[in-house]
């Protein structure tokens, strides 16, 4: 089957997610696939509701604080994923990245977030290998490039343990790497 008819707005919904820890370049291959009429999300829906949490409270999130927050990004995730009825998308996460956050917060996974990973399933997850160069100060929640690493690798992992094949893309230019995906998206099995 071609991109065209898996972007065909009539078509069955394929869900596709573009996952990976802080500085995998999530932002620009989303920009990327955008930029050639593929349907994405547009921005980091955890990342504005982390910003909202940061400004609402003063200060970075807090193990304390990161309860509230996951659920938040959970809903909006579910939002995200059920609003969408046909044809392709690209998300920027997916539900199971919850597991990767949680975990780097100490935390266990809840009912909530497991019942979510069961029922909302996506035909492909696609890990961005991370880049050499994490920019975006204002957002950290962490400091140290070994905890970006660590991150990513427990993003890797809760996708595993959803039951997903992780699809690896290699450290490349934008548009490159959307050449990677393009071309390993696996057939519809329907």
């Amino acid at each position: 089957m071609d991109l065209t008819t898996l972007i065909d707005p009539l078509g069955p919904p394929r869900r596709y997610v573009i996952t990976g820890g802080p500085s995998a370049g999530k932002e620009a291959v989303l920009d990327e696939l955008a930029a050639r009429g593929i349907p994405a999300t547009d921005g980091e829906p955890a990342r504005e509701i982390y910003r909202k949490h940061r400004d609402r409270l003063g200060r970075h999130l807090q193990v304390g604080d990161r309860r509230e927050y996951s659920r938040e990004v959970l809903e909006a995730f579910i939002a995200e994923y059920t609003v969408h009825k046909h044809g392709l998308r690209f998300y920027n996460r997916g539900i199971p990245d919850g597991y990767g956050w949680d975990a780097f917060f100490g935390l266990a996974p809840y009912p909530e977030l497991e019942q979510a990973s069961r029922t909302y399933q996506y035909d492909a997850v696609f890990v961005l290998d991370p880049l050499d160069d994490f920019e975006s100060e204002d957002d950290l929640v962490f400091a140290k490039d070994r905890e970006i690493r660590r991150v990513h690798e427990l993003i890797v992992q809760g996708y595993y343990d959803a039951g997903y094949r992780p699809i690896f893309i290699a450290a490349d230019e934008p548009a490159r790497r959307v050449d990677q995906i393009l071309a390993n998206i696996p057939a519809p099995t329907d």
